[in-house]
C-alpha cells in the first residue's frame, strides 16, 4: 500500500494541474496557436531535461521504428490543443471541458471500425447517455439569442474531441517506445506542424508581451505541461489500468469546480444531470469494475 502511494499522489497532482488549464488559458491574450506551439516547445524541453538529469538517453531506434505515427499524433495534438482553447474563448470553461471529454466516447464508436472491437450492449448505452448529457450541457434545446458564440465554443470543444480521440487510436498502434520519448517526439511535432499556422494566422503585440502573460506561458508550458506529463507517465506504469482511468476523471471535475469559483460560470440543473451523465457513462464505459478488484486483490497477495 505504502509502495502505491507516491505514483497515486504524482498521478492525482498531475490531474488537479490539468484540470485548471483552462483558468490560466482566460489570462493570456496570445492566440491559440501561439500558446500551443509555446506549450509544445516549453513541455518537450522540459521533459528532454527531466531525461538529462535522470542520466537516461533517447531510444532512437524506437523513435525512428514508430516516426510516422509519431509525427501524425503529434501534429494532431497541436491542432487538438487550438481547438480546445478557442473552445474555451467562446463557451464556459465547464462545457468546453465536457465537450472535451467526450474523447473517450468517441473512441468506443469508432473502436469497432478501428480496431475491430466489439461495441457491447454496456458500451452502447454509455454512448446514449453521454450523448443526452451533451445535449443537456450544451443547452441546444433552449432557444437563447446568445448562443451562437456558444455553440461555436461547442463545436471547437468537440473538434478537439475528436483529435484527442483519433490520438487514442493511433498511439495504440505505437510499439516498444517509453512514455518520455513518445511524448518528446509528439510535441516537438505537435510544435513543429501548428508553427506555419501560427505564423500565418496570429501576431504577437508588445502590449501583450508582459512579465505576467510570459509568467503564465511559462507555467502552462513547464507546469502544466513538462511537469504533469513527467508525473502523468511515471506514475502511470506503476498503477492498473483501471485506477488510472477512474482517477483521469479527476481532471473535468476539477476544471467545473474552479470555472464555477473563480470564473463565476453558472451551471444550471439541467448543465449539472448532463455533467453527470457524461462524466458517468465514460467512466462506467472504460472501467471494468470487477477487473479492478482482482488486480488489486492479487497485488494485495503478492
Amino acid at each position: 500500500m505504502k509502495q502505491d502511494l507516491k505514483p497515486k499522489i504524482s498521478f492525482i497532482f498531475s490531474m488537479l494541474v490539468f484540470g485548471s488549464i483552462g483558468i490560466f488559458r482566460r489570462y493570456l491574450p496570445f492566440g491559440s496557436g501561439t500558446i500551443a506551439f509555446s506549450r509544445g516547445i516549453i513541455g518537450a524541453l522540459f521533459l528532454l531535461l527531466v531525461l538529462l538529469i535522470k542520466r537516461q538517453n533517447t531510444d532512437k531506434k524506437a523513435i525512428k521504428m514508430n516516426a510516422p505515427v509519431l509525427c501524425l499524433s503529434g501534429a494532431l495534438i497541436g491542432f487538438n490543443w487550438i481547438l480546445l482553447f478557442e473552445a474555451y474563448n467562446y463557451t464556459t470553461v465547464a462545457t468546453a471541458t465536457l465537450c472535451y471529454y467526450t474523447a473517450p466516447i468517441i473512441v468506443i464508436i469508432l473502436s469497432p471500425f478501428a480496431l475491430k472491437e466489439k461495441l457491447t450492449v454496456k458500451k452502447g448505452l454509455c454512448v446514449a447517455f453521454s450523448l443526452i448529457g451533451m445535449v443537456l450541457v450544451t443547452g441546444v434545446l433552449r432557444q437563447n439569442p446568445d448562443m451562437s458564440d456558444n455553440g461555436l465554443g461547442v463545436l471547437f470543444g468537440l473538434g478537439a474531441a475528436v483529435l484527442y480521440a483519433s490520438v487514442i487510436l493511433l498511439n495504440k498502434r505505437l510499439h516498444d517506445i517509453g512514455a518520455y520519448d513518445k511524448t518528446i517526439v509528439q510535441l516537438f511535432a505537435a510544435s513543429v506542424v501548428i508553427l506555419p499556422y501560427t505564423l500565418l494566422k496570429e501576431t504577437v503585440t508588445k502590449s501583450e508581451v508582459t512579465v505576467k502573460t510570459v509568467t503564465i506561458l511559462l507555467i502552462v508550458g513547464v507546469i502544466h505541461t513538462g511537469l504533469s506529463y513527467a508525473l502523468y507517465f511515471g506514475s502511470m506504469e506503476k498503477l492498473s489500468a483501471q485506477t488510472v482511468s477512474l482517477m483521469s476523471y479527476i481532471d473535468p471535475i476539477v476544471a467545473l469546480v474552479l470555472s464555477t469559483l473563480l470564473l463565476r460560470e453558472h451551471m444550471g440543473i439541467a448543465e449539472i444531470i448532463g455533467a453527470v451523465l457524461i462524466l458517468g457513462s465514460t467512466v462506467v464505459g472504460e472501467v471494468d469494475f470487477g477487473k479492478e478488484k482482482t488486480e488489486y486483490i492479487n497485488r494485495e497477495k503478492t
